[in-house]
């Protein structure tokens, strides 16, 4: 009976209990491991606030070397840079963040050049570049600087009305600029007229809707600089003849189009559909949902852009250009060829009814091995303007057309949103309803209950 113990109900509770807690331990130990090797967290906000975007996932991920991003500040504020920057260190083993405090190593900080508190470094192929605000869109742009070596400009035609790169107000381009440098972008104004050739260091060529026509020699310009293997940039907006802002025919530069494939119609689309009501926006302003699988529209599928006074246009490939189509509009759309009334007139029996192809992208042989020309055509100029570049994926597709026809074909993906500004808009009769029912409903009800239970106790 010497081991009759082992058969006592105190034992086997006992082998239980010490069982269910060696379990419980092993779970707890492999719950930890795993949340340490993978940080995993869910982003239930509508337009997914707290997690990066696909642009910089492409290009963290796509690291072929190491690089490393480093906060200097207070080692009080690490915590709200530790919100965004852990989410970089965790998209690959080639990223990694580094926190300093100057305070504390103030040596590390001057010899980095540091100035001021929050300043923050990405260094990578032997690079090293400043984001100028704790934000994935800085922070991303400093690693692309970074990771994108020589040099990049865009050469905005000016001197026959097109949109100034400088210009504040809301048709100019200063936002458009501003998100050009941010993106390893530099610019440049060019003029035409003076000097009808474009210059060697321009990568892009962009041409924002002139007003009036192009003269021959800067249209043969344009012609030279892309069958050379340049890179262009054509937004083209509709002939209108709205009094002082009349926009010109530029027969020539459409004739130079047409040549390489692209046949800009002389109409106005509308949009029918009512989809743009619910952002805020006109039938003169197109709602575009479908896109082609062209790479600067690829990854657009769920995205919307809008294209104010837009006109439709025909693609076809030519002997020496390869065309295609980039997106149109839905099929509740029509072009009228009616461009001389403020007044919006259908008529579906004579006016074409949609889907109406808004832009097209096509390469140019020239005949030299490992030299293309690219070009992108658009038939609206104010699309990129600073009222409306920052609406839903105008900004993603802007960009996206310039690293296509800069062969930076890696980084085209959708970026960083802004905050998204979710107010709620009331009409008077919405705030009248809201009043009665909230400052004076809710109030009376709580007096006549009261008067109710005073007078079944009376």
């Amino acid at each position: 009976m010497r081991f009759g113990w082992l058969k006592a109900r105190q034992t086997k509770y006992t082998a239980y209990l010490t069982a269910y807690l060696l379990i419980v331990l092993a779970v707890l130990v492999a719950i930890n491991f795993l949340s340490n090797r993978y940080n995993k967290s869910y982003d239930s906000t509508a337009n997914k606030r707290f997690s990066l975007s696909d642009q910089t996932v492409k290009v963290v991920r796509g690291l072929q070397k190491d690089a490393q991003i480093t906060y200097y500040d207070r080692s009080s504020q690490f915590g709200a840079a530790r919100d965004l920057l852990d989410r970089y260190d965790n998209l690959s083993t080639r990223l990694s963040v580094a926190y300093v405090d100057p305070d504390k190593k103030p040596q590390a900080a001057k010899a980095a050049g540091v100035g001021s508190y929050g300043t923050i470094f990405v260094q990578a192929n032997g690079k090293k570049e400043e984001a100028k605000s704790l934000t994935e869109e800085e922070v991303t742009g400093a690693l692309i600087r970074a990771l994108k070596g020589g040099q990049r400009t865009v050469c905005s035609v000016s001197g026959s009305g097109e949109h100034g790169l400088d210009g504040s107000e809301r048709t100019g381009y200063s936002n458009f600029k501003d998100l050009l440098e941010r993106n390893n972008y530099k610019t440049e104004t060019i003029s035409l007229l003076e000097k009808p050739e474009v210059p060697k260091e321009c990568t892009i060529l962009l041409v924002g809707g002139p007003r009036f026509d192009y003269v021959e020699p800067a249209v043969k310009a344009i012609q030279n600089y892309v069958e050379s293997g340049g890179r262009a940039l054509v937004l083209l907006d509709p002939p209108l003849k709205l009094g002082r802002d009349d926009v010109s025919d530029n027969a020539p530069l459409v004739k130079l189009l047409e040549s390489w494939g692209v046949t800009l119609n002389r109409d106005l689309v509308l949009d029918t559909s009512g989809i743009g009501q619910l952002f805020g926006l006109g039938p003169e302003m197109p709602l575009v949902t479908s896109y082609e699988s062209h790479p600067i529209v690829r990854e657009m599928r769920s995205i919307a852009s809008a294209l104010p006074l837009a006109r439709s246009l025909e693609v076809k490939s030519t002997g020496k250009t390869t065309v295609e189509k980039l997106f149109s509009t839905s099929s509740n759309s029509y072009a009228t060829a009616n461009l001389s009334s403020q007044a919006i007139r259908i008529n579906p029996d004579r006016d074409k009814k949609g889907p109406l192809t808004l832009a097209a992208a096509g390469t140019y042989n020239t005949g030299q091995e490992g030299t293309q020309g690219r070009f992108v055509v658009v038939g609206s100029s104010s699309w990129v303007s600073n009222y409306i570049v920052g609406f839903n994926g105008n900004r993603d597709l802007a960009m996206n057309m310039m690293n296509w026809l800069s062969s930076d074909e890696d980084l085209i993906s959708i970026r960083p949103k802004e905050p998204e500004d979710r107010r709620l808009t009331l009409n008077r009769a919405q705030m009248t309803t809201i009043f009665y029912s909230s400052v004076v409903g809710l109030p009376v009800l709580v007096i006549l209950a009261g008067l109710a239970v005073w007078w079944r106790r009376r």
